[in-house]
């Protein structure tokens, strides 16, 4: 399996990146995955550059997106939605279809409670664009940023979840095939 884990965090040391640095560093083995690391570098969506050529940032991660078997999000919460610099990744996906049927799960590392708002609409948004959420394997797993260190999840009942996490994703791809 080719997973394809995109960050909605622009934050180098957020929890979202760690928690999507420790789900590929416990990548198991015929596993790959690969760490989007463009979001910064995406020109804001106009419908008007959405036409070949696109900007070779938006061909880069329509690439990444059309070769991966899945993807995986962590996303913080800002203002009670979806990051504006995340939103605007997904906008670009709109156009192509590069999503559509597309294996898709979350990880949701806001404390108890928090960031139900950016869910909220990353499904709205994925459900859109024709994304196959894969329910079970979206989950909600608070990480703090004392769990933290050297950009990875260091605390292990949370680092034994992620790797369950791997078996949950990888049963819920061959029940959906």
């Amino acid at each position: 399996m080719r997973l394809l884990l995109v960050s909605g965090s622009t934050r180098k040391s957020s929890t979202n990146n760690a928690t999507l640095a420790t789900v590929r560093e416990l990548a198991p083995a015929g596993s790959t995955a690969i760490l989007y690391s463009g979001l910064s570098a995406l020109p804001s969506f106009n419908p008007d550059d959405d036409r070949d050529p696109v900007p070779a940032a938006i061909a880069e991660l329509r690439e990444q997106i059309s070769h991966a078997d899945a993807m995986l999000f962590s996303t913080p919460e800002y203002a009670g939605t979806l990051p504006g610099s995340f939103k605007n990744l997904l906008d670009w996906t709109v156009g192509s279809e590069v999503v559509s049927g597309k294996p898709v799960a979350w990880i949701n590392v806001a404390a108890p409670g928090r960031g139900r708002g950016a869910l909220a609409t990353l499904a709205s948004v994925l459900g859109y664009i024709d994304a196959r959420i894969l329910d079970e394997a979206c989950i909600d797993l608070p990480v703090a940023r004392d769990m933290v260190e050297s950009g990875i999840v260091a605390s292990l009942p949370e680092r034994d979840a992620l790797a369950r996490w791997w078996v949950t994703m990888q049963g819920q791809l061959e029940k959906s095939e």
